[in-house]
Order: structure tokens, then C-alpha cells, then sequence
């Protein structure tokens, strides 16, 4: 029975990573390359913004301690098998998202966000609204679309600021903190050595743990961690775990836009 439970485990895994991951980004390579722009190309750039502004700082050293409290996630797998129910509640954040899209195309750019915190009298001061902007601006198109602002909702979350205290209230994300505590787990999860980032091989261990037997497992480790190494330099931030994770529950800034 046991043996039978395992085995459709990992058939679901590998379905699921199929599903997901290779399909969508077959069908949505003509986008992708459209809307990305020079994002692959443009590599330097992003290792410089990914991981020197003091919001990156913050956000290791926050993950640094949420990993020295351990997790309750065993396998990746268990990890999996969320995936529907994180992605039925991110999709709730559309009312916010759209609360924030003043002119509605799609897209919060900065001025937008300054003036929507203005409105829900939220003390954040310019340099925090242009560090979390930035960093949430994964393809630097001036635009936060919806799968960056999960990702701006999640950040903000997680940050242990008076500001932000207030910012949780407001933005109604109190609703959205099992949601959250979910992807933290799950990255602490992943992140074996505690150190805040994510490494490939620490990737592949979870994987393999996940999947042993399966000869493929590595090279589906190897291609997940590619999908999360935005900036190439072989480590994962919580953030670039984040836009990922983004895209393996379904969600898509176009999709819902259009619905």
C-alpha cells in the first residue's frame, strides 16, 4: 500500500512538472520572449538588483530566521500537493491588484502605488516604495503586473516594520497569511543549509528525496532551479522563488487579465 502511495506520488510530481512547467513555457515561448524582452540578455543588471538593495538584505536575514524554526513540510511532494489551494487564494488578490491599477491596463506602475498608498494612509517613505517596486519589477518594464504584485504582497508580509504592521491591515493581507506562511515553509524547506538562499544542489536533494529511483529526477531538479535562477548566479532568493512559484500554481499576469 505503501509502495502504491509512492508511486502515485511520483507520478503525479513528474505529470505535474510536465504540466506545468514544460508545457506552458512551450506554448508561451513567442510571449514570453516578447514580454521579457531582454531579461535573459540582460543578466549583470539583475544579479546587481537582485541581491544588493538593503530589501534583498532584509529579506535573506528574515528567511535566515525563519529557518531556525524549522519547517513542517517533509517532501517536496507535500509541497505539491498545496499547489491548488495557494493558487485558489493568490487569485483573491486580484480585488487588491485592481484597487491599486487606477487606470486598469493590467499593470501598477510606481505612481500608482505611491498614490494608492497615500490613499490607505500607509507610512512608507519614497526610497521603501522605489526599493519594493524595483524588486518586484522582475522584467524592469516600469509596470507591476499581477504575478509581481503576489510577489510585492508577499514581501511586504513578511517585512517586520511599524509601517508595514499597518500596511497588513489596510491591504487586507491577513487573510492571505496561511497562504503566505505556506511559500515561506515551503522555501525553508528547500533551503537545507539555512542560509537563506537556495542552492542547485540543495534543489536536487529535495527533488531526489521526492523522487528517488526516478532516473529523470535531475534533470527535473536542474530545470526547476533554472526557472527560479532569474539573475543565473546559481543562488535563489526568496523572491525569485516567489515568481516562480507564481507560474507553477498557474497563475499568469495575461490569463486572468483577459477573463
Amino acid at each position: 500500500m505503501h509502495h502504491h502511495a509512492c508511486e502515485m506520488s511520483h507520478k503525479f510530481f513528474f505529470s505535474f512538472c510536465r504540466y506545468k512547467c514544460l508545457e506552458r513555457v512551450q506554448l508561451g515561448a513567442r510571449r514570453e520572449v516578447a514580454r521579457m524582452g531582454g531579461v535573459f540578455g540582460r543578466h549583470d543588471t539583475l544579479r546587481r538588483s537582485s541581491h544588493g538593495s538593503k530589501l534583498e538584505m532584509k529579506m535573506v536575514e528574515t528567511m535566515q530566521q525563519r529557518a531556525s524554526h524549522g519547517t513542517s513540510l517533509k517532501s517536496f511532494n507535500s509541497i505539491i500537493m498545496k499547489f491548488p489551494k495557494i493558487d485558489e487564494s493568490l487569485r483573491k488578490c486580484k480585488t487588491i491588484f485592481e484597487q491599486f491599477d487606477e487606470d486598469s491596463n493590467g499593470e501598477i506602475d510606481k505612481q500608482e502605488l505611491k498614490r494608492c498608498f497615500q490613499k490607505l494612509e500607509i507610512a512608507f517613505t519614497e526610497d521603501e516604495i522605489d526599493d519594493l517596486f524595483e524588486a518586484c519589477d522582475i522584467n524592469e518594464d516600469m509596470g507591476m503586473e499581477f504575478n509581481e504584485f503576489i510577489v510585492f504582497l508577499c514581501l511586504i508580509y513578511l517585512l517586520n516594520e511599524p509601517a508595514v504592521s499597518e500596511a497588513k491591515i489596510k491591504m487586507g493581507l491577513g487573510d492571505l497569511e496561511a497562504t503566505f506562511e505556506t511559500l515561506v515553509d515551503s522555501f525553508v524547506f528547500l533551503d537545507k543549509n539555512k542560509d537563506g538562499y537556495m542552492s542547485k544542489e540543495e534543489m536536487v536533494q529535495a527533488i531526489n528525496e521526492t523522487a528517488s529511483g526516478e532516473r529523470s529526477s535531475g534533470r527535473i531538479a536542474m530545470r526547476r532551479f533554472e526557472e527560479m535562477d532569474w539573475d543565473k548566479n546559481g543562488m535563489v532568493t526568496f523572491k525569485e522563488f516567489l515568481f516562480a512559484f507564481t507560474r507553477w500554481v498557474g497563475i499568469d499576469e495575461h490569463e486572468d487579465g483577459d477573463e
